[in-house]
């Protein structure tokens, strides 16, 4: 009875968050995102929560190398969103303190000029060692966001190059950004973000070297060639810490949008992202039960035998397989 009356008081407390966050109460997007980003043991009732309340916010996904300006653009977007009449979150994923865990940079010190706009919720989060960008709660956290209201969530990656090519896989719009004096075409196109962008924004365009980094950029897309009734990512060039370009930008996101919904190309998305969340989480629920029998006698044995050449990594792996 008692445990039945936890389960009880845990749902009410959750759907009590769920239900104030979608009212546009702060402190309880605050709170259920930490429940996410804790790993809660609450993460389940959380989850099941938001269900028929996400799926209806634009997520643009917004990267590119250190020192291009995307704290200034992404601040510069906000404000051009909110004066087209969207109601805006904003995920910036920061690297981790080696210490505390958490974020980093803390870009909501960057973005005061939105701290106190009701319609702007910002938010920084740690990668926690995830190479990808984006940190592994980055999916309910955007589905928090979703579910309180915001018609655009803008995920903000760490600068890692490479590989914050995972930004594609979380995002209905990804926008690289460059800027001139970051190196040449080649370098650019060896960063490996190039293949991932829907729209490619030259931050900085007052400065020399912005037309040069255009006509790179044209060149390269034109290299990898569209099908004929393929998007093909405009480039858009911007003054961040003027606003110059920013209006261009979110006619590219809505335009982007549209060719989205028409081509069917959004629900194929999104359905690959629920996909890929569920091997994330059902790997990591294989993960946690591996960790219970690393300390397994079992587990010493089929090492020592695969070391003695008695068997293979692989038929070991299967017994192992077969005790979870």
């Amino acid at each position: 009875m008692t445990q039945r009356r936890d389960r009880a008081d845990v749902s009410t407390y959750v759907s009590g968050l769920v239900a104030r966050a979608r009212e546009g109460d702060a402190r309880s997007v605050a709170r259920l995102i930490s429940l996410v980003e804790d790993a809660s043991p609450l993460l389940r009732e959380v989850s099941a929560g938001l269900v028929g309340h996400a799926g209806n916010a634009q997520v643009v996904g917004l990267t590119g190398s250190p020192g291009v300006g995307k704290s200034t653009s992404t601040a510069a977007l906000v404000t051009a969103l909110r004066a087209a009449g969207h109601r805006v979150g904003v995920l910036a994923v920061d690297p981790s303190s080696p210490f505390s865990g958490g974020a980093l940079l803390g870009d909501r010190v960057r973005m005061q000029e939105h701290a106190t706009d009701p319609g702007v919720y910002i938010r920084s989060m740690a990668t926690r060692g995830h190479l990808g960008g984006l940190s592994w709660a980055t999916p309910q956290a955007v589905r928090v966001l979703d579910a309180a209201g915001c018609d655009v969530v803008i995920v903000e990656t760490v600068g890692v190059g490479q590989s914050e090519i995972d930004i594609a896989g979380q995002a209905d719009t990804t926008l690289v950004l460059l800027a001139p004096g970051m190196g040449d075409g080649i370098q650019v196109a060896k960063a490996g973000i190039l293949e991932v962008g829907d729209g490619y924004v030259v931050n900085k365009a007052d400065r020399d070297g912005a037309d040069q980094v255009v006509r790179d950029l044209r060149s390269m897309l034109a290299l990898a060639g569209h099908a004929p009734t393929a998007w093909k990512p405009p480039i858009v060039k911007t003054v961040a810490s003027k606003a110059d370009g920013l209006d261009q930008v979110v006619e590219l996101i809505e335009q982007h949008r549209d060719w989205l919904a028409g081509s069917g190309e959004l629900e194929r998305r999104r359905l690959r992202r629920a996909r890929d969340e569920i091997e994330i989480i059902a790997v990591t629920a294989l993960r946690e039960r591996f960790g219970d029998l690393s300390g397994h006698a079992g587990l010493d044995r089929l090492a020592a035998e695969v070391l003695a050449g008695q068997t293979d990594p692989y038929r070991a792996a299967d017994t192992v397989l077969e005790t979870v």
